[in-house]
């Protein structure tokens, strides 16, 4: 049987917001609820900071251009942690009677090193040794966190973390700019993209977790994300081209996940029905030639992205669209 779950981010602004969002999720994903993220709080609860609350042995502050690593963590730095540390307190209180699979969210290297600064200024994607360095801070990160989340919430028997690597292909186009605005950074080699992005998937697996790597960025190197290990592909299902269908289908008949971005992820004009959208995943299936009855189990229905930037009717609405396209699979 299929199942609905959400990309990751919701909209609110305040504390009290998140606790709506835990309890929507806990109500409307029943198979696959997840621990929400809610960035309109601030950047300490952007997916950077989340990601930089994560890294294990590195400190980071916040600066006028942006999240850049230090020697000794600054405030905005503690106030990262410290919230993540809130809100797994409020997931531990609300779901505390949980038992099922749950799922979590963590930026991957290649978007935390195309998005924060070195020391002295520009992307850590500039510096071989210290995109490195980052990517093995955060494996180990990845690791401490599940590590929390099973002590935190005992009933759960399957714990899924989400890669979130929305810059990986600009990262190996070349398309990520240099601090003037007026460069590109030089692309990354495959091997050295593929190699950072599978120790944080070894290390989710060596804890005990399932590893799936999400992005809803066009041109996405999905072949050589599969390669690195992940368990499940998490994708806008508009932004697979026609160089994706094997990748995708050699997935699904290896038993992996596919998670496929379907519902609108901000409010649209004309809400699409569950009918309509089922039809759209029986004809991707199609294309593919596989049968819906042989990978069914493998299929997972989410919105396209994350919902922050829908408004709190719409992330309901969506959520529970998602869960019933997953019913009709």
């Amino acid at each position: 049987m299929s199942a609905a779950t959400g990309v990751g981010s919701m909209p609110g602004t305040t504390e009290a917001s998140y606790a709506e969002a835990v309890r929507l999720v806990l109500g409307e994903l029943p198979d696959l609820p997840h621990v929400p993220e809610v960035p309109g709080r601030g950047v300490w609860a952007s997916m950077t900071g989340r990601g930089l609350a994560v890294l294990d042995g590195l400190a980071a502050d916040l600066q006028p251009a942006g999240w850049r690593l230090t020697d000794v963590s600054g405030v905005d730095h503690r106030r990262a942690r410290s919230l993540l540390a809130q809100d797994l307190d409020t997931v531990e209180e609300l779901a505390q009677d949980y038992a099922g699979a749950f799922k979590t969210q963590v930026a991957g290297p290649w978007t935390l090193a195309a998005t924060v600064e070195k020391p002295r200024g520009d992307k850590l994607l500039s510096d071989h040794g210290a995109r490195r360095e980052l990517a093995q801070a955060l494996a180990e990160g990845v690791r401490l966190h599940l590590a929390d989340l099973q002590r935190r919430l005992r009933g759960v028997d399957r714990w899924i973390v989400q890669v979130d690597e929305p810059a990986l292909a600009a990262v190996v186009d070349g398309q990520v700019p240099t601090a003037s605005g007026y460069g590109r950074h030089r692309s990354v080699d495959l091997p050295e993209a593929s190699a950072h992005l599978e120790w944080v998937v070894t290390a989710i697996t060596e804890a005990g977790g399932e590893a799936w790597v999400h992005s809803c960025a066009p041109r996405t190197p999905w072949s050589l994300i599969v390669d690195t290990g992940v368990a499940g592909l998490s994708a806008d299902l508009s932004m697979l081209g026609p160089e994706d269908l094997d990748t995708f289908a050699e997935v699904l008949e290896s038993g992996r996940t596919a998670a496929l971005g379907i519902v609108p992820s901000t409010d649209p004009e004309a809400a699409p029905t569950d009918a309509r959208l089922t039809e759209r995943v029986l004809r991707w299936l199609d294309m593919l030639g596989l049968d819906p009855g042989s990978v069914g189990d493998s299929l997972v229905i989410t919105p396209t992205c994350g919902l922050a930037g829908a408004t709190p009717g719409w992330s309901r609405d969506a959520l529970r669209l998602g869960s019933a396209v997953a019913g009709h699979l």
